[in-house]
């Protein structure tokens, strides 16, 4: 893991963006009280992707053919949960 300054995070963005896609861990460090880690993401990172959507879809289709369930109680949602 390497702590950098925004500083040095602005300087040299391309190097440290690269070393985070080959799997290092970067922190950039922001005053003496703040710190962000680099993270790469991908699509399913991402929570509206074409997967998600297509959930969404489905479960709309769902409630308008009247598939689903409703709850009066956290016991309900308890028991369905098997807990």
């Amino acid at each position: 893991m390497v702590i950098i300054s925004s500083r040095e995070f602005r300087q040299h963005q391309k190097e440290y963006f690269e070393r985070v896609d080959n799997g290092e861990h970067i922190i950039v460090q922001r005053g003496k009280d703040k710190a962000y880690a680099l993270t790469p993401i991908t699509p399913n990172d991402m929570y509206f992707n074409a997967g998600m959507l297509k959930r969404l879809k489905d479960s709309l289709e769902q409630i308008e053919n009247g598939e689903y369930q409703e709850f009066s109680s956290s016991k309900d949602i308890s028991e369905l949960l098997g807990l």
